[in-house]
Parts: C-alpha cells; sequence; structure tokens
C-alpha cells in the first residue's frame, strides 16, 4: 500500500467518516507516534489504524490537526472490537491519559510472541521478519512526529507498523489456536488495563529514588514530601518532573534542609527557573516536612546464595523446564526463567510459574517436585518425569 492510498485523517468529518466505517470491525490493529522530551504526559502526535481483510482500511489520524478525536476513540474503546497492539505500553499510557482508562479486549503481539518459539520482548521490526518474511526500514525512527507537513515517506512509515500488524495478528492468531493457546494471555491482557501501571500515587514516588534508605527522620519525610509535591507539579504543569529537580537534587535538599529562600539558592541542580516559580513553596514543603513522621522504608532483603543440595534441586527443575519446553517448542528461559525457579527454592509460591498461563502448564509439575510427589529417571536416551 502506497501513501497515497493511506487515508490521512485531518478534518472534523474526516474523523466522522472514519469512524462510521470502523463501526463494528472485530478487530483493529493500532500504533502511535507522540513526543514526551518535553511533557510530563506523552503528547499524541499521530494515531495509526488499520482493518484486516479484502476491504482493509489504513488511516492516520492527525491530532494536532483535529481538536476532537472523540469518534474515533468511541470506537477504539468498544469492548466488543479486539485491539492490537505490539508492545503495547507506551501505547495504552497514551490512551489513559486521553480518557483515564484504558482500552479493553487487547492483544500484544510481542507479548504473544513467545508462545509461538519466538524470543521475548522481541521488536516489531524482527517479528514481522519472522512472521512474514518482510523486511522493515528503520529511517523514521527517530523523526519529530510534532512537524507538519508529514512527508509521505514519514507517512509511509508510520502506517506500515499497522499495515503489518494487521497482516501479523491473523497469522498469529490461527497459529495459537491450532496450538491451544490462544487463551493462555487472556489474563495478561486483563492485567494490561490496570490503572496503577499508568499513574502511580504521587505520594509514592519517593519509593523511586536512588539511596532512599540512607536517609533517616526529618531528612527522609523531606525527600518524600518533596517527591510528591515534584510528581503533583509536573502533572499539573505537564512538565518533566526532572524539569522540576533532578532525584539528586531532592537528596541533597533532604540533607541540606535549607530553611529560606537565601538558602535554597544556594543549592546546586535548582533551575532559576524553579526556583522562580516554586521557591517559596519548596522552603515551605522542607519546613513542613521537618514536623512529619517519614513512612517506613522497607529495604529488600539480600536473597541468601543457595546451598550445594538446592543447586543440586535447582538442575532437576531445570531439567523438567527443558523437557516441557521442548514438547511445547518454546524457550525454556521463557517458560520459567531462571530467577522464578531460584523463588520456588526458597519458599516463594507466588512467583511467575505459578501464575497465569505458565501454572497449569508447568507450575504444578514444578511444585510437584519440590514437595515430593514426582521424580525423574533417564533411560535408553529419554528423561522422564514420573509422578508419585
Amino acid at each position: 500500500m502506497t501513501s497515497s492510498q493511506i487515508q490521512f485523517i485531518d478534518t472534523p468529518d474526516a474523523v466522522a467518516a472514519l469512524a462510521e466505517t470502523l463501526s463494528g470491525a472485530p478487530w483493529l490493529a493500532l500504533d502511535t507516534e507522540f513526543l514526551r522530551e518535553r511533557t510530563y504526559r506523552p503528547e499524541l502526535c499521530l494515531l495509526q489504524i488499520a482493518t484486516g481483510g479484502p476491504n482493509n482500511t489504513v488511516a492516520c489520524i492527525d491530532p494536532l490537526a483535529v481538536d476532537n478525536i472523540d469518534p474515533i476513540l468511541d470506537v477504539i474503546y468498544e469492548p466488543s472490537t479486539l485491539k492490537v497492539l505490539h508492545a503495547a505500553g507506551q501505547d495504552l499510557e497514551i490512551f489513559y491519559w486521553l480518557r483515564g482508562e484504558v482500552p479493553q479486549n487487547l492483544f500484544d503481539t510481542q507479548v504473544a510472541a513467545p508462545l509461538m518459539g519466538f524470543a521475548e520482548q522481541i521488536g516489531y521490526g524482527n517479528l514481522v521478519s519472522e512472521v512474514l518474511n518482510i523486511e522493515l526500514s528503520k529511517s523514521h525512527s527517530r523523526a519529530d512526529w510534532s512537524r507538519r507537513p508529514l512527508p509521505p515517506k514519514q507517512l509511509q512509515y508510520a502506517a506500515d507498523d499497522v499495515i503489518y500488524l494487521s497482516q501479523m495478528y491473523p497469522v498469529m492468531r490461527d497459529k495459537l489456536k491450532q496450538l491451544g493457546r490462544l487463551d493462555w494471555l487472556d489474563q495478561e491482557w486483563i492485567d494490561m488495563t490496570r490503572p496503577e501501571i499508568y499513574e502511580k500515587p504521587a505520594d509514592e514516588m519517593w519509593k523511586r529514588l536512588r539511596h532512599i534508605e540512607k536517609l533517616k527522620g526529618p531528612r527522609l519525610s523531606i525527600a518524600q514530601q518533596l517527591a510528591g509535591w515534584r510528581e503533583l507539579t509536573a502533572r499539573q504543569e505537564n512538565l518533566p518532573r526532572n524539569w522540576l529537580m533532578k532525584d539528586e537534587t531532592i537528596t541533597d535538599l533532604a540533607k541540606q534542609m535549607p530553611d529560606d529562600m537565601n538558602e535554597l539558592k544556594h543549592v546546586r541542580g535548582l533551575s532559576t527557573g524553579t526556583i522562580r516559580h516554586h521557591g517559596q513553596t519548596i522552603v515551605d514543603t522542607i519546613n513542613r516536612a521537618k514536623d512529619i513522621a517519614p513512612e517506613k522504608v522497607q529495604i529488600a532483603k539480600r536473597k541468601t546464595k543457595l546451598t550445594a543440595t538446592e543447586d543440586a534441586a535447582l538442575d532437576a527443575l531445570t531439567a523438567i523446564t527443558r523437557l516441557y519446553a521442548s514438547d511445547l517448542q518454546i524457550n525454556a528461559s521463557i517458560l520459567a526463567p531462571r530467577k522464578s525457579l531460584e523463588d520456588l527454592l526458597r519458599g516463594d509460591r507466588d512467583t511467575i510459574v505459578t501464575q497465569g498461563w505458565r501454572c497449569n502448564l508447568i507450575g504444578d509439575a514444578l511444585c510437584d517436585m519440590l514437595d515430593g510427589k514426582s521424580s525423574l529417571s533417564f533411560n535408553n536416551g529419554e528423561l522422564t518425569l514420573h509422578q508419585q
């Protein structure tokens, strides 16, 4: 499909007409182009949509030219319509900030790819190459999508993301259905719609600060309060949080505890703009925080080294994993990552292999081995798992 065949939607009437065309589609391939270098929230610059079938539609909607794209969003948020994306996290974050929730009924080709034997977190271009035997250009991967008009080659590059996504999905869907794995990821799709993934509580942002555990008493409280203030202010002003103050600046402020504006101006890392617009608020926040009891820092326990006996048991769990992975034609490290096997050995039964699609597939078998309900034998070149 050439750029002349791609619908470029940049008027309200065209938005309404496209929404009517897409309404009732069983599934849509979606992608977005955005910028976030100068803002807190990712700024949507282009929304690409494609449908499958012989009469497929490929469109690029320009939200910079059309103030209201709600008719298209209504189609995307229709629960009965499946939304197909690749590495959907950032795209879903955009939808979250547009409507305060993400669309339901999802299919992420990157998440599904390992169930077909492809690498975990495989890139879009590599997956297109593997599934469709087509090599995609990467020439516009760093383009500025906010500039107009979009050159034809750049528009084609953007449209290709949904053109080939719409071609891959039926192939992957049919293959997963043939393998009996199409419903394995149902819980994964539900988990991707959880709001807390896309908007963390402001009063918990201090937990991301490096070396926060080294601060005590009032200094810890100051860091916690400043991190919360920075997060809320960044959201309100739609600015990158580091433009207000960097993490290390919060730590420096907590250590130095400036009492007034004069002392504040001598703290390294604070821009003149931040001091001018927010200096007194920062000082007030610091002084108020001195009298607030800090939240307790939960320090993760360092995991002990496996004993020689546990190492031997890990070998047995790894053997079971490889046995199952071979039968399923799935990479063993995807089926049961080494870390999850070590977690099981340390007594943690709430790890990745005991959740979701892995639980019935291999999690129960691994737990049975640890509980003495099964054993391994090797006879005539065959490794066999026996239930007791």
